[in-house]
């Protein structure tokens, strides 16, 4: 996590304290320069000073004398992936991210994270965990640990390699221990509210109890799962079709050993297909949602994600499917737990 007070300068110190303060920050060597009203107005380096003093300007001479005022920053929440991948084809190291003001709220070091998704995180944690028992009877799910970190923190910090800094966490069954685990998010830089249900809500229900959220678009996620899915190209793939919901997909494949005939008027055969093989594609309970479709959630009915989707195309919102590519494991039992366990050993962190 990034310190950002230890980025800060004002464009009238001398600069000085501006080599004081860059000597405190020496993996990445840029401070950030802001006017009397806190404002952003420029960034420092090592390289602003040197070109500088070239130039005969002198260490008694102020910050503002030696800054760059051209500099690359965003906007909070008025963003495109395209723009982050410009910035960081410039060589951009730490983005600092401005509110409407123009004031610092937060720091991307894009050597900690690949992108920034302008989405936010809901993380389903309230379940009981039943198949799992006896290990679940004194501790969560979420909270068992694949190497030594639990299930949940690997999501937590694979959505934090994408830029995702706002994270609701839905809490029911011994739910204390996950907010006891986690606090408000400050540990790890980033933002963590709570809810709490207090009736079982179903997989998706919890969600109608969020009042406000920050980002138009939503990615819920069941808490229990070990996956290494692209939430980049997801999120591609959502605002490239324009979908309202985007779904994310397991290929599963069933074998027929027999050959089998397709049947016309239940007696004639059309067709012979030796040993076939069907693909269907099973929810991996990863779902984008525009987040005004979220009103239709009550906050008193308990709500399957199943219900919610089916009720959506009916209504003929745009549903689309994302399948994952790499790996997925839904922890419901003691031997998808030790799968994850056996797997995360071959991989790396």
């Amino acid at each position: 996590m990034i310190d950002i007070k230890k980025h800060l300068i004002h464009a009238k110190d001398e600069l000085k304290s501006a080599l004081v303060s860059l000597n405190n920050v020496p993996n990445n060597l840029t401070l950030f320069v802001l006017d009397e009203n806190e404002k952003m107005v420029g960034t420092l380096t090592d390289g602003d000073v040197r070109r500088g003093l070239i130039k005969g300007k002198n260490v008694s001479d102020n910050v503002e004398d030696f800054m760059t005022p051209n500099f690359s920053f965003l906007i909070n929440k008025v963003y495109t992936i395209e723009e982050i991948k410009h910035i960081k084809t410039k060589g951009v190291k730490l983005l600092p991210v401005l509110d409407v003001k123009g004031k610092i709220i937060r720091v991307i070091d894009f050597n900690k994270v690949e992108t920034i998704l302008p989405i936010e995180a809901v993380l389903m944690a309230g379940g009981r965990g039943e198949r799992l028992r006896p290990l679940t009877d004194t501790i969560p799910k979420p909270l068992l640990k694949i190497r030594n970190k639990p299930i949940i923190e690997h999501n937590i910090d694979r959505l934090m390699r994408y830029g995702v800094h706002n994270f609701t966490i839905t809490l029911r069954y011994l739910g204390e221990m996950i907010e006891n685990c986690f606090g408000d998010g400050e540990s790890k830089g980033i933002s963590i509210n709570y809810i709490k249900e207090t009736n079982p809500m179903g997989t998706i229900g919890a969600i109608g109890l969020i009042k406000e959220f920050r980002n138009d678009d939503l990615l819920v996620m069941n808490s229990d799962l070990f996956t290494n899915i692209d939430f980049e190209d997801f999120y591609k793939t959502f605002c490239n079709e324009n979908a309202d919901i985007c779904i994310a997909t397991i290929p599963y494949n069933i074998d027929v050993p027999y050959g089998v005939f397709n049947i016309q008027n239940e007696t004639i055969i059309t067709d012979l297909k030796e040993k076939p093989r069907f693909t269907y594609y099973a929810n991996a309970g990863i779902y984008l949602i525009k987040k005004s479709l979220v009103k239709k959630i009550s906050r008193k009915i308990k709500t399957d994600a199943t219900d919610f989707i089916l009720n959506c195309i009916e209504e003929k919102c745009r549903v689309i499917k994302y399948p994952i590519i790499g790996y997925w494991i839904d922890i419901g039992k003691p031997e998808d737990l030790k799968k994850a366990q056996e797997f995360s050993e071959h991989i790396s962190s």
